[in-house]
């Protein structure tokens, strides 16, 4: 049987997500057809109510950063010089191992990786066909098409940076269609086709939102999007025109309101959503009673990355000891990290020292796999955050992730703007000054240093390396290979059958 490039049919595509699940059950929408489990989309979005229904469907995908055990957030922690795999094991996850030792290959590359993004640009591109024609004003149309725009924009972004040359789909795929046929499209191209659908979307979104609209997109998420498509696309003078837009004056409130908040820490407590720093950020709760029967499927709603980063067998033995909930050890933290972090103030917001609560007989814990005593302390989960709602407490973590804060916006338009000039000074010396730290000379090796340890575990740093040349030097005691591992290799089940071809040395 041949495999195809979605995987999931188009019904189920649209209806996978706690958002759409009522909307699944209403038959009156649905009709037989000759496929089994296709569906018929002219049965549906015709007014606004069910266009959002739909639109709901296309965010679900952004919890693939760190929902699940597949997350994006520390499977790209793994692979960097930052943190290990870890685990209960060096066979604990092949793919989160394989990434960590360069030893990924086509049949243990997780083919979640691929298919939950082009399920999320499967539904905003029927969104986006859809919306003429429903009955919504004018207005409500534009803000739908342009977030649509901006997530399937977002989705290819990844898809783009994690396995270069990718099929660029930008219309329903139906039955009847050729699945099997659809050729990759040069990089380029499909930058090209990101930054289109970003400048695009732009004027239809609202400024801000507020209240129950939070965790929408507006147009300063759009235009940070944007500026950090065209510097991973090496523009600029591009990036920096839009990041500058977003980013105002460095550490003042910008015309989106966005503002770095005055204590580092307070970034991590797990009730502190959206804050003024917070451009994109994803919502995760404890309220859609995730289980392991679908856990990772799409349709759970948990923070998976607290569960997978708090260390084994954790127990406390003193009152002033953190009360952390013993979890799976993922992403122990290098010596190297931590020793780069030295008299840092992030520092212990960032980095939670296991080792030295053992070594002061405060606290215990079970060393797993590559342990090195220091953990993530960013998304670390205590007790107080246990749910007592139904569900597994391990997948109903509600601790939201942050994919884009001004802090990061910073930093990226003072690397576009090479790091040079009395702008790109004031946007590193307000990072620095928030936590306390006096100015340095600006520099492109100021800005590398000030990006690790300002973002330390989530989920840029190898992508940052890759994006600066220095993967390699940085990671070829791990094993990367030049010219090979910048990309990851196509899941061996999206190849068969197709005329994809399997990227470089893989």
């Amino acid at each position: 049987m041949k495999n195809k490039i979605f995987k999931i049919s188009i019904a189920a595509s649209l209806f996978i997500g706690t958002g759409l699940i009522n909307v699944a059950c209403n038959t009156d929408n649905l009709e037989d057809v000759k496929n089994l489990g296709a569906f018929d989309t002219n049965n549906f979005f015709r007014n606004e109510q069910e266009c959002f229904f739909a639109l709901v469907g296309t965010y679900d995908p952004l919890r693939k950063y760190a929902g699940g055990f597949e997350n994006m957030v520390t499977f790209f922690n793994a692979g960097s010089d930052d943190f290990y795999a870890g685990g209960g094991s060096s066979t604990d996850g092949a793919g989160i191992q394989g990434l960590s030792n360069y030893q990924l290959n086509p049949n243990t590359m997780p083919a979640s990786y691929w298919r939950d993004y082009y399920q999320g640009i499967s539904r905003a591109n029927v969104l986006i066909e859809k919306i003429p024609a429903a009955d919504m004003s004018d207005a409500v149309k534009n803000r739908f098409t342009g977030e649509a725009k901006t997530l399937r924009a977002l989705y290819y972004f990844e898809l783009v940076r994690m396995f270069g040359n990718i099929p660029l789909i930008l219309k329903e795929i139906k039955a009847t269609d050729d699945y099997y046929n659809i050729p990759q499209a040069p990089k380029a191209a499909v930058y090209a086709q990101i930054e289109a659908d970003l400048l695009a979307a732009i004027p239809g979104l609202p400024m801000t939102v507020s209240g129950d609209q939070k965790g929408r997109l507006t147009q300063g998420a759009a235009k940070a999007l944007l500026g950090k498509v065209y510097l991973f696309d090496n523009k600029k003078a591009e990036a920096a025109a839009q990041f500058a837009d977003v980013n105002g004056t460095p550490g003042g409130t910008n015309q989106y309101g966005y503002k770095l908040v005055s204590d580092f820490a307070s970034l991590w407590i797990t009730d502190n959503k959206f804050t003024t720093e917070s451009i994109i950020e994803v919502m995760h709760t404890n309220k859609g009673n995730s289980d392991w029967s679908f856990w990772g499927q799409g349709n759970d709603e948990g923070n998976s990355t607290n569960i997978m980063v708090a260390p084994r067998g954790y127990s406390k033995k003193t009152a002033d000891a953190p009360d952390v909930v013993a979890g799976w050890a993922f992403n122990a933290i290098t010596t190297d990290l931590f020793n780069f972090m030295q008299g840092d103030p992030r520092m212990n917001a960032t980095i939670l020292n296991v080792k030295a609560l053992k070594e002061q007989n405060k606290a215990d814990y079970s060393p797993a796999y590559m342990d090195s005593g220091y953990f993530l302390n960013k998304y670390m989960p205590t007790k107080d955050e246990v749910t007592t709602l139904p569900g597994p407490a391990e997948l109903n973590y509600r601790q939201n992730y942050i994919y884009l804060r001004l802090a990061d916006t910073y930093l990226m338009e003072a690397e576009a703007l090479n790091g040079a000039g009395s702008r790109a000074q004031a946007l590193l010396d307000a990072v620095r000054a928030r936590v306390g730290l006096a100015s340095v000379p600006v520099s492109m090796q100021a800005i590398k240093d000030e990006r690790r340890r300002e973002l330390v575990g989530e989920g840029h740093r190898w992508f940052d390396l890759v994006r600066w040349g220095d993967a390699p030097a940085k990671l070829g005691s791990r094993g990367f290979v030049a010219g090979k591992n910048e990309i990851l290799p196509i899941p061996y089940t999206e190849l068969t059958g197709t005329i994809l071809k399997q990227n470089p040395n893989y």
